[in-house]
């Protein structure tokens, strides 16, 4: 299984396939691999054991980052990324991005942010839109219309216990007025916004 993949210069880490979205842009429903990792669907969810082992493998001095991404949302597989965080921290003392959708609390029914203090250095939070109806028709999450507060929340608290908090857009998938929109979301909650690039 694909557990570890390099992009540029960081180190992804794959916990899970899982995800409560459905976005109408992920990259999921056209290709299979990012950057040079082989493809990305997993056979079953790795162990914590399992990925802490996966990191012998690579020389960790190249890396600047070690990214909590994959073909899923991250906080799917909560306790093995924190436990993974913790032996990358520990081991390697190397930054930590947790790139997530902002579900996080919805799906564990509490505030896990408190739970990446002292681990995470970066959280980016994939924000999309500045309206809720429209966020909805784009991400399609299973919790529904409470999907779109919930993620600003989540953004919200996580600056308490982060040092960096990202909010993305996808670069052609919004107006310029709607990303100066998102601007204004961003300074409000605390967070740096960040356009993407749309890869395809």
């Amino acid at each position: 299984m694909e557990i570890l993949y390099k992009i540029h210069n960081n180190l992804y880490v794959n916990l899970t396939n899982r995800c409560p979205c459905a976005c109408t842009f992920c990259l999921r429903q056209t290709m299979d691999r990012v950057g040079e990792s082989g493809s990305l669907w997993l056979e079953r969810e790795p162990t914590a054991a399992e990925v802490i082992a996966a990191f012998e493998a690579y020389d960790m001095e190249r890396f600047g980052e070690v990214v909590f991404c994959g073909f899923g949302e991250p906080t799917e597989a909560l306790p093995v990324l924190l436990a993974a965080a913790h032996h990358v921290k520990r081991t390697y003392a190397k930054p930590i991005r947790i790139n997530t959708n902002g579900m996080g609390n919805l799906i564990w029914n509490r505030d896990i942010t408190p739970d990446f203090e002292g681990l995470a250095d970066t959280v980016s939070i994939s924000l999309n839109t500045p309206n809720a109806e429209r966020y909805h028709e784009l991400v399609r999450s299973r919790f529904g219309d409470r999907s779109f507060d919930a993620m600003l929340d989540f953004a919200k608290k996580c600056t308490e216990h982060v040092p960096r908090v990202v909010m993305t857009t996808v670069e052609t998938t919004i107006t310029r007025e709607e990303e100066a929109e998102c601007r204004r979301i961003c300074d409000e909650i605390g967070a740096v916004y960040r356009i993407r690039p749309w890869e395809n």
